[in-house]
């Protein structure tokens, strides 16, 4: 988080389970699904969950690189596709796009372009992004930066209040 204006939002390994179980519920609804495909790296955790979850068994994985400092997002690049079988399954009808994130909504574009039929859900989306995703669990805003339980250790937290002095 290079831009000290923008909020942190620490989020443990219990708390995103919670999260990832809730929007399973909330797509339990929506479906049914007969695959999954998840944006990695961060979709695979929460896809885990909602397969477990839904009894989704086909899981299928494209992996696409944006934020290649942890803080900044930059040029999209598909690193890997999305398997011809998945794709070629009526334009993604019946496909569930799982993310842990929308921010911008870049990277979403590029998975809609793929499967323009399929249902895309999120654990968190940002204002930006959000139009693009037919179902998340938590909004938050632009200028939150989330950190992930994959990108944290234990360690002290800074109060909020800047005149709090420990």
């Amino acid at each position: 988080m290079s831009d000290p204006n923008n909020k942190a939002f620490p989020v443990s390994w219990d708390q995103f389970h919670r999260d990832s179980r809730a929007l399973a519920w909330r797509l339990a609804e929506a479906g049914p699904f007969d695959a999954i495909v998840c944006i990695t790296r961060g979709g695979l955790v929460p896809a885990a969950i909602v397969a477990r979850e839904l009894g989704i068994r086909m899981i299928e994985t494209v992996c696409i690189a944006s934020y290649h400092d942890y803080t900044t997002q930059g040029g999209l690049k598909v690193l890997k596709g999305i398997a011809p079988d998945v794709v070629e399954h009526c334009d993604g009808k019946g496909v569930l796009v799982i993310d842990d994130l929308v921010d911008t909504g870049a990277t979403a574009r590029v998975v809609r372009d793929m499967l323009p039929n399929a249902h895309f859900a999120t654990v968190y989306a940002k204002p930006q992004g959000r139009p693009l995703v037919d179902t998340f669990v938590t909004e938050v805003s632009q200028d939150t930066w989330i950190y992930f339980p994959w990108d944290l250790g234990l360690a002290f937290q800074p109060p909020i209040s800047k005149n709090e002095k420990g």
